[in-house]
């Protein structure tokens, strides 16, 4: 994928999900810590440097904290130097959604999981070749399932 693929999503409507999983604010919020929730189904952020995936680089997969579906492999995951756990690519063209988000008074796309809506972070077009794309993630919104 590259950022003409991530505007067109944003632009024009999403992949459709492999499954959906919907649930109600009560039903989330007796699955996720209240950070996870804030994060998640609030559309919060993470400080800069301060989620516990920040620096992790052990071989696995990186799942959604409310559902569970595979988002990014830790073959993509990168240093960005930017305080947030980043990837190039999600590990299917259908695992992450994208809407623009104009909130803090700057143009943005951001990143859900395809399959629960929550909140994940942000893609931008300031990545590493081959794709050129940087998915900054927060921490609280993923959990890695080693292996």
């Amino acid at each position: 994928m590259n950022w003409n693929d991530v505007l067109n999503f944003a632009n024009n409507g999403n992949p459709l999900p492999d499954r959906r999983v919907e649930k109600t604010a009560e039903e989330w919020k007796a699955i996720l810590t209240p950070e996870q929730f804030r994060i998640t189904r609030l559309k919060g952020t993470e400080p800069a440097g301060s989620g516990a995936l920040c620096h992790v680089h052990d071989a696995g997969k990186y799942n959604c904290i409310c559902c569970e579906t595979p988002l990014f492999d830790s073959t993509i995951k990168f240093n960005s130097g930017t305080g947030w756990p980043s990837f190039t690519q999600p590990v299917r063209e259908n695992a992450i959604k994208y809407e623009k988000d104009s909130s803090h008074g700057m143009l943005r796309v951001e990143a859900m999981c395809n399959t629960c809506d929550a909140h994940l972070g942000h893609v931008f077009a300031d990545g590493p070749a081959p794709g050129g794309l940087r998915y900054c993630i927060n921490s609280e919104s993923i959990y890695l399932l080693r292996g």
